[in-house]
C-alpha cells in the first residue's frame, strides 16, 4: 500500500538552469547600477564559482545555496572594495528571478490528481519558494537542505519526511531526476524509487531506480500497477 508520494524539485517539476541563469544576469545588471566595480571584474559565472571559494573555507554550510550565494556575493564586494554592501538587497534581486520558473506541462494536472489519493511533499537540495512558484497548494508539507542542515542523499531529510508523513519506508515513494541525490538517497533508506528522465539520458551506473518515466503522467498508471490496481 502506497500512503505518499515525495518529490524533488529543480530538474524535476521544472527546467531550473536557464532560469538560475537568467537570475544570475539580471543581479549582474544591478549590481552594474550599484556596484560597478563587481561586475567589472566579475561575470555571472565567476560570481556563483565564489562559492567554491566559500565551500572550502566553511563546508559546514554547504547544504545552505542561499546562505551561499550571499557569502559568495559579500566576498566579491569585498575584493572589488566595497566595505558597504546591500547583500539582502542583492539576494532579493537573484532570488525573485530564480524562482520564475515555468513547471513542465504535466506537473500541475498530475500532482492535483494524485493528491486526491496520495500524501505529496517535496524534498529539495535547492532554496525553491513553492508559494512564489505557486504549487504550494498540492504539498502536505515541503522540506529543503536549508531546512534540516543537509542535503540528499544524506538520509536526514528522507528520515524527517517519513517521520512527518507517519508512514513506513516502503510505503513511500520518491520521484526525482538525479541519480545520486534522489534515487540512491531514497533507496538507502527503503523508499521506493522513480527516476524522471525527461532528456532521454542514459543511466550513470549504480543501482537502478525501480522505475523511470520520462512524464509525470506515466506516474499514475505505474503506481496502479505497484499496487495491482486502477488509478
Amino acid at each position: 500500500m502506497i500512503k505518499a508520494i515525495t518529490f524533488d524539485l529543480d530538474d524535476t517539476l521544472w527546467e531550473v538552469w536557464p532560469v538560475v541563469e537568467r537570475a544570475e544576469q539580471l543581479l549582474h545588471d544591478w549590481l552594474a547600477t550599484r556596484y560597478p566595480r563587481i561586475p567589472e571584474r566579475f561575470t555571472p559565472l565567476e560570481l556563483r564559482e565564489l562559492s567554491d571559494e566559500v565551500i572550502a573555507a566553511r563546508p559546514e554550510i554547504a547544504h545552505d545555496r542561499t546562505l551561499l550565494r550571499k557569502e559568495a556575493l559579500r566576498l566579491a564586494a569585498a575584493r572589488a572594495d566595497y566595505p558597504e554592501f546591500d547583500v539582502e538587497g542583492a539576494f532579493s534581486v537573484f532570488f525573485i528571478a530564480r524562482n520564475a520558473v515555468e513547471p513542465f506541462a504535466d506537473v500541475r494536472p498530475t500532482l492535483e490528481r494524485l493528491a486526491r489519493r496520495y500524501t505529496l511533499a517535496s524534498l529539495s537540495n535547492g532554496n525553491a519558494d513553492l508559494r512564489l512558484i505557486g504549487l504550494h497548494d498540492v504539498f502536505a508539507f515541503s522540506l529543503n537542505a536549508i531546512d534540516v542542515g543537509a542535503a540528499k542523499p544524506e538520509s536526514l531529510m528522507f528520515d524527517l519526511a517519513r517521520r512527518r508523513l507517519a508512514a513506513r519506508p516502503e510505503q513511500i515513494v520518491h520521484v526525482g531526476d538525479d541519480p545520486e541525490h534522489d534515487v540512491f538517497g531514497a533507496a538507502k533508506v527503503g523508499f521506493r524509487t522513480v527516476w524522471v528522465n525527461r532528456t532521454g539520458r542514459d543511466w550513470p551506473g549504480g543501482p537502478r531506480a525501480e522505475a523511470e518515466i520520462s512524464s509525470l503522467v506515466e506516474l499514475e498508471g505505474l503506481l496502479a500497477a505497484w499496487e495491482g490496481g486502477s488509478p
